[in-house]
């Protein structure tokens, strides 16, 4: 029996509707004028009044011209080499961490992952972080980026919970069948993690992406500067009017600065943004899978 439904209830969705859509309107709109103030040509935008921009001020790749210079490039290329490589690092050991403290037979499970956890909350601080990097000696190279912040003790937990999940009967079938414990970690508990590990590898990669702390304490050479060091000198410092001073464009200087902020914006985030769709449908199992207690 099909229930007729009420004038209230109409009158609720369609109020329902109109304010989700209102909200959508609000946290979409400000990446949407980014993206056409882009676009924009430079002298044209500086002389818009900043009120509601619905398509771009005239149209110009003098922003995206700018922010491909040799600095951006490079931070570019370097910012995707940390994204790779961290992740990669990352999820190595995050893996092999989660594999031992999910092990119930193991001796010194809870003590363990107590002593983990206590990490959550208390560190050393900057400076004894600063000390063990400089004594390690990759001050101002790549493994000064990759190694202090190689592991997530949260992402940890998270996957150890998931490999809780799966059912000890099938890692015991495996070892009556010779397989060691590698064996039994690649071939049985990351191929039925898919959903926990996805979310996993997401957040590794997203923090990478935009990691800038541990490149501006550590690293000197702007060879090795990942983008976010160069957009965060974009938006927060004059570099930008510099840069474009030197390039000897004749466009002004101050327009055309403030085009390259939007697009450095939209540069740095983008690829982010084309990711997250495809492991959008991972979230929700993966982090309800990782969130369930012993």
């Amino acid at each position: 029996m099909i229930k007729k439904r009420t004038a209230g209830e109409h009158i609720f969705d369609i109020a329902n509707t109109v304010l989700l859509a209102l909200v959508g309107i609000i946290c979409l709109y400000p990446f949407l004028y980014v993206v056409l103030a882009s676009f924009s040509e430079p002298n044209r935008f500086i002389k818009h009044d900043f009120s509601i921009l619905l398509k771009p001020a005239g149209f110009s790749l003098a922003g995206y011209e700018q922010v491909f210079t040799k600095d951006i490039a490079t931070g570019y290329l370097n910012t995707i080499f940390y994204v790779v490589a961290g992740t990669l690092i990352s999820m190595a050991l995050t893996f092999l961490g989660a594999y031992v403290l999910s092990r119930k037979n193991y001796m010194f499970r809870k003590p363990l992952t107590l002593l983990i956890m206590f990490t959550m909350y208390f560190n050393g601080g900057l400076i004894p972080l600063y000390l063990w990097v400089q004594q390690l000696h990759i001050i101002d190279t790549r493994w000064a980026v990759l190694l202090p912040a190689a592991l997530s003790t949260y992402n940890v937990i998270v996957l150890r919970s998931a490999f809780d999940s799966i059912p000890e009967s099938l890692i015991e079938a495996a070892k009556m069948d010779g397989a060691s414990e590698f064996v039994c970690l690649t071939k049985i508990m990351i191929p039925l993690s898919k959903a926990s590990t996805a979310v996993i590898v997401l957040f590794y990669a997203v923090a990478r992406w935009n990691e800038w702390m541990l490149p501006t304490i550590f690293l000197r050479t702007r060879d090795l500067f990942p983008l976010q060091i160069f957009l965060r000198e974009i938006l927060l410092t004059s570099s930008s009017e510099s840069i474009l001073a030197s390039s000897g464009d004749s466009t002004n200087v101050t327009a055309l600065a403030e085009i390259v902020k939007y697009a450095t914006i939209v540069v740095s985030t983008v690829p982010i943004l084309c990711i997250y769709p495809f492991v959008q449908k991972y979230f929700v199992s993966g982090m309800m899978i990782g969130g369930v207690k012993e």
